[in-house]
C-alpha cells in the first residue's frame, strides 16, 4: 500500500472532470516504454521464539527499517518515526501489522525484475541476521491470532482498523494477517488497457490458484488452499471483487473515474496528518462538502490517494496492478510478473488469452472466482473442464508471448525459464498450500512451527 510523505497544499484544486480522468491517460505508453513492476510482502519473525516483532522492540521493524539504510536506502518519516525507505530498486514500505513489502521499480524486463528481488532478500536476510529476525513468503500468517500482532504508527491504517469492522467481518484479517505478490503493467492506450484489464480480470482466479499459499489459520488448516483470497470476498464489497462493469460495452476511463468516485473515501492527508474521512462521499468532496473538511475542495494529490484505496482483482491507476496471488518465496515472486507479462505484453498471446475467456458469463467468472480460494487447480470452469487443463493453454500462451518478446539476459536466455515453478506445479497437480498441508499432515506431525524453516 502507498506510502504518503508530502502534503497537497500546491496541487492544482480539481475543477474539471478531465482531471479525474487524467491520471488513467497519462498511463498510456508506446509499447517499447512499457515496464514492469514487482511488488511482494514478506512476514517478519523474531527467530528466538517465532513472534511477529513490534514497531519499537530491540531488533523490530523500526531496527530493520533503520539497519537497511546502509545498502543506500533513503528513510522517509511520518510523524518522526520512519515508516519506509526510497531508493534505486524502488520503495520499502510496511504493511499494519509490520509485514515488509519492496514496491519494485519500473524495469525492462523480466531478468532485471528477477535480480532485483534477489538483491532485495539478500539485503534483508542480511539484516535479519543483524536483527535476530526470519522472513517467510506466505500468502497468511499460519498461525497468529490478530491479537498476537503488533500495529505499525502510520495514520492510514489507524483509520482502516476503526473502519473495517463496520464494513466486512474479515477485513482486519486482510490487513493484519497477509501478504500479497503483486505486478503492475502498462498500455499503450484505452482500448489496450480494456482488453488488458478484461483478460486480468478473467484469469486472475487463474494465478490465485497457482500461487494458492495460505492453508493455515492460527495453526491448524482452515479448509482452503488461499484463504488469503478468501478474506477478500468479505472484507469491503464497496471496494473489492470482479467489477462486473468492466466488461461491459463501454468500458473505459470514464466508467472507471464513475466506480472510483462511488467508493467511499478513507482519509485526506494534510499537513502530514491523515484526517479520518472514512465512509464519506468524494463526490461530496468535489462539491466542497466533505464534512471533516468543510468549504474545501479536493486537490489532484487527494484524487490519487482516492484511488489507491480501491482493492478489486485487478486495479487501475496510471497503470494495471493484478492482484490476485499469494505471497510466496523467490522463484514465485519472478514467476507472478512472467506469467501476466507473457499474457499482455504481446498482441497475439493477449488475442489468444481473450479467446480462452470471453464467451464466459458474468456469473461463470463470478463462481471459478468463488470457488478457487478452497479448490484451487481443481476448480470447475465453463464447458466442464477443470481450471487445471485451462492452466496448461494459460501458460503455453504466456510461455510464447514471453519467447517473442524475446528479452535475453547476458548468458542468451530468453524469460520463459521464469515460468518453470508454474509448470511444475500444473504437472504435479497441487498447489503450493497442498504441499503445505502434505508436510503438515506428514513429516511435520501438526506441528505448525516446522514451517519456519522455509524462511527466505
Amino acid at each position: 500500500m502507498s506510502t504518503r510523505d508530502t502534503s497537497v497544499v500546491d496541487d492544482p484544486i480539481i475543477e474539471s472532470r478531465d482531471q479525474l480522468v487524467a491520471p488513467m491517460q497519462a498511463g498510456e505508453k508506446p509499447r517499447d516504454a512499457w515496464r514492469i513492476g514487482t511488488e511482494h510482502e514478506k512476514l517478519v519473525y523474531k527467530r528466538e521464539d517465532f513472534h511477529a516483532p513490534s514497531y519499537d522492540e530491540d531488533g523490530g521493524i523500526r531496527d530493520i527499517l533503520l539497519s537497511l539504510q546502509d545498502f543506500g536506502w533513503t528513510p522517509v518519516e511520518e510523524g518522526g518515526k520512519i515508516i519506509a525507505l526510497k531508493g534505486e530498486d524502488g520503495a520499502i514500505s510496511l504493511e499494519p501489522a509490520g509485514q515488509l513489502e519492496l514496491s519494485g521499480a519500473p524495469l525492462e524486463n523480466l531478468h532485471q525484475t528477477c535480480a532485483e528481488t534477489g538483491r532485495h532478500l539478500e539485503q534483508v536476510k542480511k539484516i535479519g541476521e543483524r536483527c535476530g529476525v526470519g522472513f517467510l513468503g506466505l500468502g497468511m500468517w499460519p498461525d497468529k491470532s490478530r491479537d498476537e500482532l503488533p500495529i505499525m504508527p502510520k495514520g492510514r491504517y489507524d483509520i482502516m482498523l476503526k473502519h473495517m469492522p463496520t464494513v466486512g467481518d474479515l477485513g482486519l484479517d486482510m490487513m493484519l494477517r497477509t501478504c500479497t505478490i503483486q505486478v503492475n503493467l502498462d498500455y499503450s492506450s484505452e482500448p489496450d488497457m480494456v482488453k488488458k484489464f478484461k483478460v486480468g480480470l478473467a484469469l486472475q482466479p487463474l494465478a490465485t490458484a497457482l500461487f494458492a499459499n495460505s492453508p493455515f489459520t492460527e495453526g491448524k488448516p482452515n479448509g482452503y488452499l488461499s484463504y488469503r483470497s478468501h478474506i477478500w470476498s468479505d472484507t469491503d464489497p464497496h471496494r473489492t471483487g470482479m467489477l462486473p462493469f468492466v466488461f461491459e460495452d463501454g468500458f473505459g476511463y470514464e466508467r472507471w473515474t464513475d466506480y472510483m468516485l462511488d467508493v467511499p473515501m478513507y482519509f485526506v492527508f494534510r499537513d502530514g496528518k491523515y484526517i479520518d474521512a472514512a465512509g464519506l462521499s468524494f463526490r461530496d468532496f468535489l462539491n466542497g462538502e466533505l464534512s471533516v473538511l468543510p468549504g474545501e475542495k479536493p486537490r489532484e494529490g487527494d484524487w490519487w490517494d482516492h484511488l489507491s484505496t480501491a482493492f478489486p482483482e485487478v486495479r487501475l491507476k496510471s497503470f494495471l496492478e493484478m492482484r490476485g496471488a499469494d505471497g510466496g518465496p523467490w522463484s514465485r515472486i519472478c514467476a507472478l510478473p512472467a506469467f501476466w507479462v507473457g499474457l499482455l505484453y504481446d498482441q497475439t498471446a493477449l488475442d489468444a488469452a481473450w479467446d480462452l475467456v470471453k464467451d464466459w458469463s458474468m456469473e461463470e467468472r463470478e463462481a471459478l472466482r468463488n470457488s478457487v480460494p478452497k479448490l484451487a487447480l481443481d476448480a470447475p470452469i465453463p464447458g466442464g473442464r477443470k481450471l487445471r487443463e485451462l492452466a496448461k493453454e494459460v501458460l503455453a500462451i504466456s510461455r510464447a508471448g514471453l519467447a517473442a518478446r524475446a528479452r535475453l539476459n547476458s548468458g542468451g536466455d530468453n524469460e520463459t525459464g521464469f515460468l518453470e515453478t508454474l509448470d511444475e506445479i500444473v504437472a504435479s497437480g497441487k498447489v503450493p498450500a497442498q504441499r503445505l498441508l502434505d508436510r503438515y499432515h506428514g513429516e511435520w506431525g501438526g506441528d505448525i512451527k516446522r514451517i519456519y524453516k522455509y524462511s527466505f
